[in-house]
């Protein structure tokens, strides 16, 4: 079970000292750490998850976190060269949709991955050349130098690494007021509609006079894919815990990272050998 919680008064920011680094995040540990900015983040658990949406392999990942690296800096941009915008830089020109479709990194991901899908052996390319069949870029070998960067995040954020992604507020950083319901419908749009098969099985909202709770169950082979979507989207839906599989990430202690979690033997703490459940507060 996976569990992410968020309470209407995010109590738990009243209590904390205020971090003395930037809002950031980490995908990875040790020398294989990546060190992203909370949009980078966001777009990287994004992408992660329209992969898991469409069971694309992971070598798609890198091949597309290695573009929008290089494109954008994996940053959601409304400018470019001429008419590009997004995280990969896409020209409305070309064909590729109209500006305010490409600036939403769900629909940009999902053109990219249609477009790489085309290109004949891709999975057997270097990722520049595979990076560079899809974009017809000035300069398709700068996409190269992102290769061992966008390896180690794919690792991260495809659950490969379990634990592998987190985040943390700023100093003096407000909390945002929750808005967990919104999270659902979003989870929806990157994962796709919950099914038997698909990566979300099923979500369930439910309220108590203190507390709001989205119960998320989904397949074990993207339970961690999707924890690093709602770690880094905490900020934006009010989510202050995570669980799955007895560890804890609480915004309230974001740069520790996962953390055995409290409260064993509840149902939060438990496993399933084909699914789990995320619970929301």
């Amino acid at each position: 079970m996976l569990a992410v919680a968020g309470y209407f008064a995010y109590s738990a920011f009243q209590h904390v000292t205020p971090f003395l680094t930037p809002a950031g995040c980490q995908a990875g540990s040790g020398t294989s750490a990546v060190a992203l900015d909370p949009q980078q983040a966001s777009i990287a658990a994004t992408i992660a998850g329209v992969a898991a949406r469409d069971r694309l392999p992971a070598r798609a990942v890198t091949i597309a976190y290695a573009t929008a690296m290089q494109e954008s800096h994996m940053h959601n941009l409304d400018y470019g060269d001429l008419d590009s915008v997004g995280v990969f830089q896409q020209r409305p020109s070309e064909g590729w949709g109209t500006a305010s479709q490409l600036e939403d990194p769900v629909y940009a991901t999902t053109k990219f991955f249609g477009a790489l899908n085309q290109i004949p052996g891709y999975l057997q390319m270097p990722v520049d050349e595979a990076a560079q069949a899809v974009q017809h870029s000035a300069d398709g070998s700068a996409y190269a130098q992102y290769d061992r960067m966008a390896t180690s995040m794919t690792s991260a954020f495809t659950g490969q690494w379990p634990r592998a992604v987190w985040c943390w507020a700023g100093p003096g950083q407000s909390p945002p007021p929750p808005n967990l319901p919104a999270s659902g419908p979003a989870l929806a749009a990157a994962f796709g509609p919950g099914g038997a098969e698909r990566p979300i099985i099923a979500i369930t909202l439910a309220r108590s006079a203190k507390s709001v709770s989205v119960d998320v169950r989904v397949q074990s082979a993207d339970d961690w894919t999707v924890a690093s979507w709602l770690v880094t989207h905490a900020p934006l839906y009010g989510i202050s815990d995570v669980r799955y599989a007895g560890y804890q990430w609480t915004a309230s202690a974001g740069s520790r990272g996962w953390q055995p979690a409290s409260g064993t033997g509840s149902r939060a703490d438990a496993t399933s050998a084909t699914s789990g459940s995320i619970l929301l507060h």
